[in-house]
């Protein structure tokens, strides 16, 4: 399937709302930014936890997308995420999804999530289901 920012824009409208951009959209490795701001903070203005794990689930979903035959949809199935350390106010966090194991019915995705320094601040692991077009 092919994908570009503004598709995954009208596919997930809360990926727009975010404010979250797709610098590196291939099928071996997706890049998908967000930027810390007030409204997506939490105490001490670092990125709060909803926002890291919804910064990787639309990284991991748009990965699966690249990876399915055309007409196919995809829905998460399993997600985990272990939080490593705060991405903090005035950084922006970058989720970096690659595949897995790519099967039939079920995709396995890697997300690691890093700050403006590079630190390691994340990885979730996500199982997604791929559903027939029919």
């Amino acid at each position: 399937m092919e994908l570009t920012q503004d598709r995954i824009y009208e596919m997930a409208p809360f990926a727009k709302t975010l404010g979250i951009e797709f610098p590196v959209l291939t099928p071996e490795s997706v890049r998908a930014e967000l930027s810390t701001r007030p409204e997506l903070s939490t105490l001490g203005g670092g990125l709060h936890g909803g926002a890291v794990m919804s910064l990787s689930d639309l990284a991991g979903a748009v990965c699966t997308g690249l990876n399915i035959p055309e007409g196919s949809g995809w829905t998460t199935v399993e997600s985990t995420t272990y939080f490593l350390r705060p991405v903090r106010k005035d950084e922006t966090a970058a989720a970096v999804a690659k595949p897995v194991k790519l099967g039939r019915s079920l995709i396995n995705v890697e997300i690691d999530l890093f700050d403006s320094t590079g630190k390691h601040c994340a990885r979730t692991t996500q199982v997604l289901q791929v559903l027939d077009p029919s």
